[in-house]
């Protein structure tokens, strides 16, 4: 949790829109003045790709926080304190990048008529990894899940890394930032999870 703070901290006083305090730091982005698409704000194919294909992988790690959170399962307090902090970030995330594709008159979905498989995303686990994590509990359960979890993050940072590179809304590329340094240091706290 300090990784992800400590660094949250970092680039939110980079874009100037730190808080007074580490309450603000804690907030998720959607809390935190990179939420609302910027008045007449540029956009380009790029930026709504990335929003259109963030939403529904956004979408995947809050089902698989809430698998986690299920106390059925029960998984570790490590596992349930990440899948919170997953929830509790990502949740408002989907609600801002679907606001930003509205004010650009853009849909929220990508068209699917031309062979676009979500799953074939980057990190998007299958209906059937899905399933067989679901059929797991205790140790099995946290082992599989930071193993799926860390793919998943890796496909969102590669897909943050995108944008980046060709996209040119500021608000998509702020939200790449926070995803890359927020997503790296979960990565690292997962990594040392499993290790053990």
């Amino acid at each position: 949790m300090k990784l992800l703070t400590l660094s949250t901290v970092a680039l939110l006083g980079v874009f100037g829109l730190a808080a007074c305090g580490s309450d603000d730091a804690a907030k998720p982005a959607a809390q935190t003045g990179v939420s609302n698409p910027t008045a007449g704000a540029a956009f380009n194919d790029a930026d709504v790709t990335f929003a259109q294909g963030m939403i529904p992988h956004h979408k995947q790690a809050i089902e698989m926080a809430d698998m986690a959170l299920d106390p059925t399962t029960g998984s570790s307090d490590g596992v349930r304190d990440i899948a919170t902090r997953i929830k509790a970030g990502q949740d408002p995330e989907v609600s801002m990048m679907t606001a930003w594709l509205e004010s650009w008159g853009q849909p929220a979905q990508m068209d699917m008529s031309e062979g676009h498989d979500m799953s074939s995303m980057d990190g998007m686990m299958t209906t059937e990894e899905m399933d067989a994590l679901d059929a797991l509990t205790g140790t099995e359960f946290d082992t599989m899940w930071m193993q799926m979890m860390i793919r998943h993050h890796e496909g969102a940072i590669a897909m943050a890394q995108t944008v980046k590179a060709a996209g040119l809304s500021p608000d998509a590329l702020a939200l790449a930032d926070l995803i890359i340094l927020a997503q790296q240091a979960e990565i690292a706290e997962m990594n040392t999870l499993l290790a053990g």
